[in-house]
């Protein structure tokens, strides 16, 4: 029956001058020729689309078939796939590739999620014929192909490292895809670049966007967390050729990192900018080049340690600034591997008058507080400490200031009261005396360490790092700096000290502990009470906070642990005490 329609609508079709069909035309056309390759009549398509009598009629209608001819594909039917296969590419041949552009990107879109990598790796062949047939004129048309294109690689999850042998989602295939996709478009602007001959540079702007775009999706969130693995990752080769392809089209990877710092490009408005040079593409091409080397041979050796750190500060901090972990991993891997090249002990105190250099470390300890993954929390206190390393005396001492006084947590604040510590030690050494960390300018930053947050009041528990820290400090000093030669000038301070420090300590101590042990003595009473009912739990309150549900044995386990805190506290309070006791 549909054979029979196909065949009258041609028929009567060929009796039509001047290509003047009817819309009914068309739908009869299209309908009945899909149903005969639905119902495998797909030979008897093949000889009227190939017949010379009917080739303005496929010509002004055949791009319609394209949908059908995909799903014959997607079937795998063996006996229908030679004449698909050759159908379409004889409407490749004839058809406008205007229309079978749209109706090619229309199968593309309406791809099934667990067929998108089989319907794009078939299609890609077609539309890159059909984009060649373009001429000049190809370069908009590219550029929507790509994006449609990149829109269904971002329905596919991202495997990691490990996971990239077994493929199972395609996206190793689609990524080897593209790169076969987009070759004889790169070749005509490398080939018009070298040759003297004006290339398009529009062609050239859409190149551009599809590698950034890759950069970002997926290759940001690809985790290449085993060294071992690498130069086996096929994803790994995707970025490297990626790089290549920005080489090859004119965008020397030096100046897409450095542009800002070189003033080498200018391109008018911010918007073009962002969209030319995504932020995020540019940090992942930062993060190749200097984590995992890939394309580094391509990068200058001449450029400073310096002032490759400088480039990649604003990369480091975008990535840091996100809660994802494979921006975070990023963007701990490319700071330290910036850091790594500086020597100690050189950067000076000017570069904190730069926004990043504030930033990115107020980024880390959000990392060390709040992210989820101990790996990385471990990673960005290495990171914070590298970072530390490599200021100047001068530098180190106003970044340890602004830290402590913006970081808001008792553990970096002990991070930071530690650091202090053994510069201190550093500048008491002969020959590395210095006016930051001895002396006048030391007090101001020792009298913010030696006190209370909340005076008495203080939660102990909750600022036990940085009260630990601060005591070890202040013995040190004590010790290490004899009174007759009052080298920091602590010895001017004792008196401010004590009355600032130790006297609010000691009675936040002492409220502190009588606190805990009458809650400890409540909830041994309750446990003797319920010592029947195996599976009780109880709440008690401590500093005005709830603890959570639990039996009374771990309630009394954890006022243990607290009451056990304390007693190290007043350990080196107490030490502390009979110094300052010797004191006239």
């Amino acid at each position: 029956m549909a054979l029979d329609q196909l065949c009258d609508v041609v028929q009567r079709c060929q009796t039509i001058e001047n290509d003047l069909y009817t819309p009914e035309d068309y739908d009869l056309f299209q309908s009945s020729a899909r149903k005969c390759i639905e119902d495998g009549d797909i030979a008897q398509v093949l000889s009227i689309i190939v017949d010379e009598k009917n080739k303005n009629i496929v010509r002004c209608m055949g791009w319609n078939l394209v949908g059908p001819l995909v799903q014959v594909r997607l079937k795998n039917e063996e006996n229908n796939l030679p004449h698909s296969h050759a159908i379409l590419t004889h409407l490749l041949e004839i058809c406008s590739s205007k229309e079978l552009l749209v109706s090619l990107l229309e199968q593309v879109e309406a791809a099934n999620q667990d067929a998108i990598t089989e319907t794009v790796m078939f299609l890609l062949q077609p539309l890159q014929k059909v984009l060649l047939n373009f001429g000049r004129k190809k370069a908009t048309f590219l550029g929507m192909t790509l994006s449609t294109l990149l829109d269904q690689i971002a329905r596919l999850p991202v495997s990691s490292m490990t996971e990239q042998q077994d493929d199972a989602a395609g996206l190793c295939r689609w990524c080897s895809g593209l790169l076969w996709f987009v070759k004889p478009f790169v070749e005509e602007i490398k080939h018009n670049y070298h040759s003297g001959v004006v290339h398009d540079e529009e062609l050239r702007t859409e190149i551009l966007k599809f590698c950034m775009k890759t950069l970002k999706e997926p290759l940001l969130g690809v985790q290449f967390t085993d060294p071992d693995q690498l130069e086996n990752s096929f994803l790994c080769e995707f970025s490297r050729e990626i790089l290549v392809i920005l080489c090859g089209i004119g965008e020397p990877l030096p100046e897409l990192l450095c542009h800002k710092l070189l003033k080498k490009r200018d391109v008018p408005g911010f918007l073009e900018e962002e969209v030319r040079y995504p932020r995020e593409s540019l940090a992942n091409i930062a993060y190749l080049l200097f984590v995992h080397h890939i394309g580094i041979e391509t990068f200058p050796v001449v450029l400073s340690p310096v002032f490759i750190l400088q480039c990649n500060m604003e990369y480091v901090e975008l990535l840091l600034s996100r809660t994802e972990e494979s921006h975070l991993q990023r963007g701990l891997d490319l700071y330290e591997k910036s850091l790594v090249r500086v020597e100690d002990n050189s950067l000076s105190v000017e570069l904190l008058e730069l926004k990043t250099f504030v930033s990115i470390p107020q980024n880390l300890v959000k990392v060390m507080t709040q992210c989820p993954v101990h790996r990385l929390r471990s990673k960005g206190l290495s990171v914070f400490q590298l970072s530390i390393n490599k200021f100047n005396i001068e530098a180190k001492y106003k970044f340890l200031r602004c830290m402590f006084k913006t970081s808001h947590h008792s553990g970096v604040e002990g991070v930071v009261i530690k650091n202090i510590k053994n510069l201190v030690d550093f500048s008491l050494r002969p020959g590395n005396e210095n006016i930051w960390f001895r002396g006048i300018n030391f007090l101001p930053l020792l009298r913010l360490v030696l006190c209370l947050p909340q005076g008495p009041e203080t939660d102990l528990l909750q600022n036990l790092d940085r009260i630990m820290e601060a005591l070890n400090l202040l013995r040190y000093l004590l010790l290490r700096d004899k009174e007759c030669d009052n080298e920091t000038g602590i010895w001017l301070e004792v008196h401010t000290i004590h009355d600032r420090f130790m006297k609010p300590l000691r009675l936040g101590l002492n409220m502190s502990k009588a606190h805990y042990q009458v809650e400890l003595k409540n909830t041994q009473v309750k446990d003797r009470n319920k010592e029947n009912d195996s599976g009780a739990v109880c709440t008690i309150t401590v500093g005005n906070e709830i603890l959570p549900n639990l039996t009374p044995e771990l309630q009394i386990q954890a006022l243990h642990s607290a009451l056990f805190t304390f007693e190290l506290i007043e350990s080196v309070l107490v030490r502390i005490e009979e110094i300052m006791e010797t004191l006239p």
